[in-house]
């Protein structure tokens, strides 16, 4: 595994415990310039991840509560008039910051949830006819609770289609709940938690990330698996090309985090359900046979065939 990225993590699991796919994965959309969605019910530690994360890599860290009655002025920013200068001043929103954990995004309206959706697409918001360009890194933790959905507004599949990664907590072990009780005993290990590194040397493991190699055949294979997506006989609309390009760079992260330079078919398929799930509308017949987006996926893997590559060479 990549030296740097394993530091992360360790500093990482000094929080959460029991949690490492989850934290890679989070470590892999972090690394690939994505955003992940966090669905699970609530104190499972969403937000302690997000939190766990932003502090290992000293990052500006805001939080945004969404509620019904949130703005989009109270995610991007607002102009307000100051009588001394007798001009317009930007005051930005907490949207511009390099980590954003984005809480119960599905409790606010689609208007302000399009506010949060075109940041994290652009790169920058505009208020006012001024364009405010976000700070690199970006990365974006939205959270939502899948039980409580009366007085919500679930994301249309077009803004889903945003999220690099759509990732679920889980309950702990009952041996990793004691745990959890051990070290909350006193004070809460988030408290102490230090950087482990800058936000220039994680903008260098981004840059890192885009020079791993990924072969034509296994881009071939990308491909196959999204267009079968398009075919499945339960599948109403299958994913776009944004999710083949949403899968190759979430392999890219991977093969890096795991300390190769090049990517291989079990990237991509360790990949392909957090990657395509959530991206995928099933026909009305397949909720009367109990088929979800997971069980498609495993179709598709299934019957496309996974090509061999010759990897020694980039080693």
């Amino acid at each position: 595994m990549n030296e740097q990225v394993a530091i992360i993590l360790q500093n990482i699991e000094k929080v959460m415990i029991g949690k490492r796919e989850v934290a890679e994965l989070s470590v892999v959309a972090l690394l690939a310039g994505g955003h992940v969605l966090l669905e699970d019910v609530p104190g499972v530690g969403k937000t302690m991840m997000v939190r766990a994360l932003a502090k290992s890599v000293g990052a500006d860290f805001k939080r945004i509560q969404f509620t019904p009655d949130l703005l989009p002025s109270d995610v991007v920013g607002v102009s307000i008039y100051n009588p001394k200068t007798l001009q317009f001043e930007f005051r930005q929103g907490p949207i511009v910051s390099h980590i954003v954990l984005a809480d119960e995004i599905n409790r606010t309206s689609p208007k302000t949830q399009s506010a949060l959706l075109e940041a994290m697409e652009e790169g920058s918001v505009t208020v006012d006819g001024e364009t405010i360009v976000i700070p690199k890194p970006f990365f974006v933790m939205a959270t939502q609770n899948p039980i409580e959905y009366e007085g919500t507004y679930p994301l249309p599949e077009a803004q889903l289609d945003r999220f690099l990664l759509k990732i679920s907590m889980g309950y702990p072990t009952f041996d990793e709940e004691i745990e959890i009780l051990r070290r909350a005993e006193h004070a809460s290990p988030i408290d102490t938690l230090q950087p482990v590194i800058t936000v220039a040397q994680l903008y260098e493991l981004q840059r890192a990330v885009k020079a791993v190699h990924i072969e034509e055949n296994v881009k071939t294979y990308i491909v196959e698996l999204a267009r079968q997506t398009r075919q499945d006989q339960y599948v109403y609309l299958g994913v776009s090309p944004r999710a083949s390009i949403a899968l190759m760079r979430a392999a890219q992260a991977y093969a890096f985090m795991k300390g190769r330079s090049y990517v291989i078919p079990d990237d991509v398929q360790y990949l392909m359900p957090s990657v395509f799930s959530h991206r995928i509308i099933l026909k009305p017949e397949a909720r009367y046979e109990q088929i979800e987006q997971q069980e498609v996926v495993r179709r598709v893997l299934a019957r496309v065939a996974v090509p061999t590559q010759k990897a020694a060479q980039y080693e």
